[in-house]
């Protein structure tokens, strides 16, 4: 087979460090396109970028010429110099080193895409915490809760 065909729907998890509340008002629909403008130049189609205060949602169609990892390395370092530059209230700005990067099934994108629409209501009664441990149940992913956090 001459050609290469890959469709991965990856929804994309991570927080600020120690889940300090940086993504506020002020600043979170400049940071949503901008993290979705880093996936588009690296030829990954954000479909919905969203969060809440302390960590972003990104739901995109992974390229089949970037690793996962590579991905979410250039978004945290560019993003992190972004937001820096932002004002004096964001020059203590980190990510998280972690993340989680869920592979979506084609039949669910408009499940998790609402599920990222609807962060603010869903985070009045559940932690980013409570909400990133029941991500790693659905998705059987084993991890040692020492190690998650920063």
């Amino acid at each position: 087979m001459p050609q290469s065909l890959v469709k991965n729907y990856m929804h994309i998890v991570f927080s600020t460090k120690n889940r300090y509340p940086f993504i506020d008002d002020h600043i979170k629909e400049e940071l949503f396109k901008y993290l979705g403008g880093m996936c588009k130049h690296r030829e990954c189609s954000p479909i919905i970028v969203g969060g809440y205060k302390n960590h972003v949602h990104i739901l995109c169609l992974l390229s089949r010429k970037i690793a996962l990892m590579k991905l979410i390395e250039e978004i945290k370092i560019h993003s992190s110099k972004w937001m820096k530059k932002k004002g004096i209230k964001y020059e203590n700005f980190y990510w998280q080193n972690g993340y989680g990067g869920f592979s979506v099934n084609p039949a669910q994108i408009e499940v998790v895409k609402n599920y990222i629409l609807t962060q603010e209501s869903h985070h009045r009664r559940k932690s980013f915490k409570d909400e990133y441990r029941l991500f790693l149940r659905d998705n059987n992913t084993d991890y040692d809760e020492r190690y998650v956090w920063d």
